[in-house]
């Protein structure tokens, strides 16, 4: 899906672009939306000097409507997520998760998408059922399509029957299940109970996997099967997480938040958590979360700036170090720009001229405090009540115009 604007050809002059193959200073082409190999006599020439380009972010596991939901609060880990969710039945009634879920459901998807988009995030797998919602042509951020999934092999029963599911899913197309989220011997059984079933194959992609044990592990290794790293999300609820490193080193592993619901604030977050855990490096990191998503579930070029790779971009400044440090440990206020299909969609006001040559309304507001312009299309009354840190002034004409077009929405 494109962003509701016509993208501005443009030109990325003087910084650092991270390319598959490595890194290049050349400038960085953007055409129609996508990158290009060759510059539009036209196009606008942006100097980025003194930064880095990398990709828009993919998050490999997320929970789009539920993160605003306040969490439940526990000292003591559950022994899996089964348990958990029997713990959260009562959180239901109270007040504060009352009001959360009484916000439409179009909404909340809506917030977690620009939760995503907000730190650098431009592609979300979504764990849940589809919703209308989804298919909006300016949802704030792309999400894969056409994949099978099951939510887990016991607990809730929302979300396909396990077999059914993985056996309609074509070969090509990823297959995605919860499994091994726990501690104890119900989460150390459901590698072996999966493959049981015939459902362990190329293109089955694990969210969690912390149950796996090594020969769990090098089963999955075996199958070609792949892993979603969620470690925040796991410490928080379990008190443990997986080894990644020798998934890995196999190419079977990529990153995922889960949600504020149980994890951390977005993937800046989480790659932070992974950082600080010292099992991999952040060139590792930085790839879990471009080219290894896009690559296990079949996203294309998306995670790169490959010559005719879609025009999602992070821009940062150049820190030194390894390339990848320009970008991991930083939080969401620290990045410069995030476009989106070659738009300007959330930037620092010296970015101002790109807005205006995009035809972009861009709206000042405060991210965590720092000033930001974003995209007027992304400011919508009731998304930005949900989002912590996100403070936008609008005249009071511009917010009775605002409040009449979500009207007409929803």
């Amino acid at each position: 899906m494109r962003a509701p604007h016509t993208a501005m050809d443009a030109t990325l002059l003087g910084g650092i672009t991270m390319l598959p193959q490595g890194v290049s200073r050349a400038p960085l082409h953007l055409r129609a939306g996508r990158v290009s190999a060759s510059a539009e006599g036209r196009a606008l020439r942006v100097d980025v000097r003194g930064h880095r380009i990398f990709p828009g972010l993919i998050n490999a596991h997320e929970h789009l409507q539920v993160n605003a939901i306040p969490p439940l609060r526990r000292a003591t880990p559950f022994p899996n997520s089964y348990a958990w969710i029997d713990a959260f039945q009562q959180h239901f009634d109270d007040a504060d998760v009352v009001a959360a879920l009484s916000v439409p459901k179009a909404v909340r998807l809506r917030h977690g998408a620009l939760k995503n988009l907000l730190a650098g995030t431009t592609c979300v797998v979504h764990h849940d059922p589809w919703h209308p919602a989804l298919d909006a042509e300016d949802f704030p951020v792309a999400l894969l399509r056409g994949h099978g999934w099951s939510y887990a092999l016991g607990g809730p029963g929302f979300g396909p029957p396990v077999r059914e599911s993985y056996l309609a899913t074509p070969a090509g197309q990823p297959w995605m299940i919860h499994l091994a989220e726990g501690t104890d011997e119900v989460a150390a059984a459901e590698l072996a109970e999966l493959d049981a079933l015939g459902c362990l194959g190329t293109n089955t992609v694990l969210i969690h996997g912390v149950g796996f044990d090594d020969a769990d592990i090098e089963r999955v290794i075996a199958r070609g099967a792949a892993v979603v790293w969620c470690p925040g999300s796991n410490l928080a609820l379990l008190g443990r997480t997986l080894d990644p490193r020798r998934l890995h080193a196999a190419g079977c592993l990529t990153l995922g938040s889960d949600s504020r619901l149980s994890g951390r604030r977005d993937l800046l977050d989480e790659l932070g958590e992974a950082s600080a855990r010292g099992d991999l490096p952040s060139s590792a990191l930085l790839d879990l979360v471009t080219t290894a998503a896009a690559r296990i579930f079949r996203l294309g070029l998306r995670g790169s700036l490959a010559t005719g790779a879609p025009a999602d971009i992070v821009i940062v400044r150049d820190r030194d170090g390894l390339a990848a440090d320009s970008l991991v440990g930083l939080a969401r206020r620290d990045l410069r720009v995030v476009v989106r299909d070659g738009v300007p969609c959330i930037a620092d006001p010296d970015f101002a001229e790109w807005f205006d040559a995009a035809g972009v309304d861009a709206v000042p507001v405060l991210l965590d405090g720092w000033p930001k312009l974003i995209a007027r299309s992304l400011v919508e009354h009731a998304v930005f009540a949900l989002e912590p840190g996100l403070d936008v002034s609008l005249s009071d004409h511009e917010r009775e115009a605002e409040l009449a077009m979500e009207a007409r929405c929803h």
